[in-house]
């Protein structure tokens, strides 16, 4: 039988990487990371990477690899993910793939097909039209494809011009996305599925999600952030990460500390609610109660769900 793959989704600050690194050492498994954000390296304390006591316990991967200055993409993450798993597989370790991301989720575990690469010039172009009218850019994608405009955010400009973009470019509407499509049977590879449950209700995940940020502000973040800006102009997709463009924000003088770390809060927020709204699309998932319970208990829970899996 193969060594299994256990797949652990859960909520931001919820303690996932001790929950994981617990697992592993009762599995004997390596960690792969699937986080669009903790890719990047040089940004340890802001994108909440494991740290060396964590790396001590169990293997990582994927993890703080990727210079934060270049843009980097699911599709490359997916085979990056897909090579670093086979080669465990073939060595016979089994694999705990731990992440808030759903999407990288599924890159891990899935064969997705990705669209064809950005044409920077339209990207452009729709950049400087969204600039000068975002309404303009948002008409055109209706007229296109009012079912694709229809499951997005109009708030949110980098979804929408990429969503036009790739309407331009493969000359259509695009095919709705298969809500669950990864979990059905003969997948890339066959795996548990588990959900940490943040069962102690939404203020006390806000005051995690809160506590966590006035953390990493203690621990350097604003430092960080000055450092990795030195290397270099800041990739668009690594500004993404919660905390890089408000702390640049503070570096710059544009916002004071405590004005950073209230948008931080209320992103992470943000995130948390679109996390619980992946919980929900996911079927078949184990569902664990970790909120306040140790991470030995949680990782036991997991193992009795395993065991009752026959794995």
């Amino acid at each position: 039988m193969a060594p299994p793959v256990v797949a652990l989704f859960g909520a931001t600050a919820l303690g996932k990487t001790d929950v994981a690194v617990a697992l592993a050492e009762r599995l004997r498994a390596d960690i792969v990371v699937a986080d669009s954000m903790q890719v990047y390296e040089g940004l340890p304390i802001v994108t909440n990477q494991p740290d060396e006591a964590q790396r001590a316990r169990a293997r990582h991967h994927l993890a703080g690899f990727v210079a934060p200055q270049r843009e980097f993409t699911v599709a490359e993450y997916a085979r990056e993910a897909h090579a670093v798993m086979d080669g465990l597989r073939r060595e016979g370790r089994a694999v705990v793939v731990e992440g808030g991301s759903g999407l990288y989720l599924r890159a891990a575990l899935g064969d997705l097909e990705f669209a064809a690469p950005p044409d920077d010039a339209l990207r452009r172009e729709l950049e400087e039209r969204w600039a000068r009218d975002p309404g303009e850019v948002v008409d055109e994608l209706r007229l296109r494809d009012p079912a694709g405009l229809a499951r997005l955010d109009t708030s949110n400009p980098r979804r929408v011009i990429r969503a036009l973009e790739a309407v331009l470019v493969s000359g259509g509407p695009l095919p709705p996305a298969g809500r669950d499509r990864l979990w059905r049977p003969g997948e890339r590879y066959a795996h548990s599925l588990v959900v940490l449950l943040p069962d102690d209700g939404r203020e006390a995940l806000k005051a995690r999600i809160a506590a966590r940020v006035d953390e990493m502000l203690g621990a350097g973040a604003v430092e960080e952030v000055a450092r990795a800006r030195e290397r270099g102009p800041i990739s668009r997709t690594a500004l993404q990460a919660i905390g890089v463009r408000e702390l640049g924000a503070v570096l710059d003088g544009d916002l004071s500390r405590g004005e950073a770390a209230a948008r931080m809060k209320a992103r992470t927020r943000a995130l948390a609610r679109r996390q619980l709204t992946w919980m929900r699309k996911l079927p078949a998932a184990a569902q664990v109660p970790a909120a306040g319970r140790p991470p030995e208990a949680v990782a036991e829970s997991i193992l009795a769900f395993l065991k009752a899996r026959s794995w």
